[in-house]
């Protein structure tokens, strides 16, 4: 049996199904939370450094209708609302005093499904990256199969154990994305 390939498996597929996560936590739902505008890049200082919002401020949810993004220096304050206005993400900025705040509207029922589309789009990407890293493990084996570094059955366990953690992981796929459309479906 080959450990390390199996944990090197496991590693790239958790990777895999953190990155699906954050994408996923960009799909906006109608309650506010500060993964919808966390990664939106500012130019920031006149242009002259280019930033994440989460860089330049804190943001927080402070109703489940309304964001506060909080500047570290005040004196960007503009350039952090021209920022998010021009990322078009569909988010209404507005400054107050040395606040930036942002209303999250309620979404409408076509809204929501166009948004439960592209979440599913999102999920089979990550469907899609799994199987890739699924398909490099067989070739490995495959590989140590020509080579003749193991007995048969051992490859032949090696290959259910593949394709056990696969199952394992899609199913993780499948779940996030039930519960990420419950949250779309929620009004």
């Amino acid at each position: 049996m080959n450990p390390d390939l199996i944990n090197d498996i496991r590693v790239k597929m958790q990777k895999v199904l953190g990155v699906l996560q954050a994408d996923l936590a960009t799909v906006r739902t109608g309650r506010a939370t500060p993964a919808l505008v966390e990664n939106i890049t500012i130019n920031a200082y006149g242009g002259a450094q280019r930033l994440t919002l989460k860089e330049l401020a804190t943001i927080a949810a402070s109703e489940a209708q309304l964001l506060t993004v909080t500047p570290f220096d005040k004196s960007i304050i503009d350039e952090i609302q021209k920022g998010i206005m021009m990322a078009n993400v569909g988010l209404t900025p507005s400054t107050d005093g040395n606040v930036i705040r942002i209303s999250i509207p309620p979404l409408s029922e076509e809204r929501r499904q166009e948004l439960i589309k592209l979440m599913h789009q999102k999920l089979e990407n990550g469907k899609i990256l799994i199987r890739q890293v699924r398909h490099e493990a067989m070739k490995t084996v495959e590989k140590l199969r020509t080579d003749k570094a193991m007995s048969e059955d051992e490859l032949k366990r090696l290959e259910k154990d593949i394709q056990k953690i696969t199952d394992e992981i899609t199913l993780l796929v499948s779940e996030m994305g039930k519960k990420k459309e419950e949250e779309l479906m929620q009004i």
